[in-house]
């Protein structure tokens, strides 16, 4: 079996699901290949002498591996400067490239004016022709080779950004391997298939769709299946110096799901995705193994969101290795002794989802947040050494620009406990519970999107949350200063290497 994750997204950690599924195969006696066709393709892309030969393509051409090496070299995390230059330069040659192909490429995104993600007869016509693909010769370099003894295929789909290269993938192995069988799951798969209208238009082109996790149903298609055993990950077959993150960025998940579920407009709660946590018995077994075998410089925990639960058996199981994660505003971090004992767990930093700073928009979407303990829970973290990477959430239906400019005023007034920001405009989800509510209008044309607009019962629209976000919002020399610090392209999975607190 080869299992496959296909560009394009970030390429700074190895991808998590194929990794997972690798573990359970291997512990069940049965044997795989695995292929991040997203970090080695962009890096073939990057070996792409450009047809271009303006003075930023060309220098960003002779600066190329010094660049690479550079985002794979800690110093480097130390100059924002020199970070952002090399960055910028690397992503100037994979636009370059695309452009050659009429598509727009960055080191976090692909998309085609001519082709849509989100419409199945778009990504069809993808499969039914693979040569236009910029990644076509690509693949057709390393499939060949990497086929050899195989007669199952699994790719794995995580995020839109994947969709039209995954299908162009999907169209070339259908053509010139009709014997091969292939099988797609990941989350964006996932989340088609809980559309409530799905009927699958690839049944033609692709064997199996997967919902959900993979691993008894890989396991059952083999026939090696007859109870499912605990597994780690196993990141054994990966590049894993050729990342772009200065050493390994060792990424695991505790559950999947989200233990809070509760939020109005939550995607996971409109696909139906349960909660489902590994026993803690297996993380303790599995992660210190994990951490000791593959030596990485960052441990990335990506649970929607770390249960307090965990959080505290990290503090009295510190893993070894700084680490990061998601978490809610909970009342065990109101506690200053135990945002202490995180640090010294090797917590360095928090991604934590503020939403709003309004009271009565927080309450409206069922968020469970307390403002007055939140803003303690920024004070501890700050007092701890714990970077904050912070979410807020614009343009809901609960907010209007009132409840908005309260959001400002909260930032401002906590601003020293804030790291970064990230500001999101609010989608809704086209199948949520409470989508009925609210006249809708077409967001995106396509039978797969997973989002709709609608009408804003304050008027409060995306263009008027846009221009508030551009010219109001960013506008207060502090809150500039975070959004300065925002690493370009990676965010939030570099953003740790650019604490104080990361060495």
């Amino acid at each position: 079996m080869l299992l496959i994750f296909p560009p394009i997204t970030k390429a700074c950690e190895p991808p998590p699901g194929i990794c997972r599924l690798a573990g359970a195969l291997k512990e069940h006696g049965v044997s795989c290949k695995l292929w991040d066709a997203n970090l080695e393709g962009q890096l073939w892309l990057l070996d792409q002498q450009p047809a271009t030969n303006d003075t930023w393509t060309n220098r960003s051409w002779r600066n190329k591996d010094k660049n690479l090496q550079a985002l794979r070299t800690s110093g480097t995390y130390l100059n924002s400067g020199r970070y952002s230059s090399a960055v910028n330069d690397l992503n100037r040659l994979v636009a370059v490239a695309g452009k050659r192909h009429n598509v727009s490429i960055s080191l976090l995104d692909y998309r085609d004016p001519s082709l849509s993600p989100v419409r199945s007869a778009d990504l069809l016509a993808a499969a039914a022709n693979p040569e236009a693909n910029p990644f076509y010769d690509f693949f057709m370099e390393h499939v060949p080779e990497l086929l050899k003894g195989i007669s199952t295929v699994g790719i794995s789909i995580t995020f839109l950004n994947q969709a039209i290269c995954s299908f162009s993938l999907i169209g070339l192995l259908r053509r010139d391997y009709p014997a091969i069988k292939i099988v797609a799951g990941g989350g964006l798969v996932t989340s088609w298939m809980a559309r409530p209208d799905w009927n699958n238009p690839f049944s033609g082109l692709i064997d199996e769709l997967i919902s959900g996790s993979g691993e008894g149903y890989l396991l059952k298609t083999v026939q090696h299946y007859e109870s499912l055993k605990p597994s780690s990950p196993c990141y054994d077959q990966l590049p894993l110096d050729k990342y772009l993150a200065p050493g390994l960025i060792l990424p695991y998940s505790t559950s999947s799901g989200c233990w809070w579920n509760r939020c109005s407009f939550c995607p996971e709660r409109a696909e139906g995705n349960r909660y489902q946590p590994l026993p803690i018995s297996q993380v303790a077994k599995e992660l210190p193994q994990l951490v000791k075998k593959y030596q990485p410089q960052l441990l990335h925990l990506l649970d929607n969101a770390i249960p307090p639960s965990l959080l505290e058996w990290l503090i009295k199981n510190p893993p070894g290795v700084n680490w990061y994660g998601f978490v809610r505003f909970e009342k065990r971090l109101a506690d200053l002794d135990f945002c202490r004992g995180l640090r010294r767990s090797g917590c360095i930093m928090l991604k934590i989802g503020i939403e709003s700073g309004d009271q009565a928009v927080l309450n409206r979407l069922n968020k469970g947040i307390d403002l007055d303990m939140a803003a303690l829970i920024l004070e501890n973290l700050q007092k701890s050494g714990i970077a904050v990477y912070a979410y807020l959430l614009f343009g809901t239906p609960a907010e209007d620009p009132e409840a908005a400019g309260r959001t400002l005023n909260f930032v401002q007034k906590h601003h020293a406990a804030i790291s970064f920001l990230n500001l999101a405009i609010f989608n809704m989800p086209v199948f949520g519970e409470d989508v009925e509510e609210h006249e809708t209008e077409l967001f995106y044309e396509g039978d797969l999107s997973l989002y709709t607009g609608f009408r804003h019962p304050s008027d409060w629209h995306r263009g008027k949350v846009r221009r508030f976000l551009r010219q109001v919002f960013s506008s207060p020399p502090e809150i500039a200063e975070i959004l300065r610090r925002n690493p370009p392209q990676f965010s939030s999975n570099h953003a740790a290497f650019f604490t104080d607190y990361s060495s």
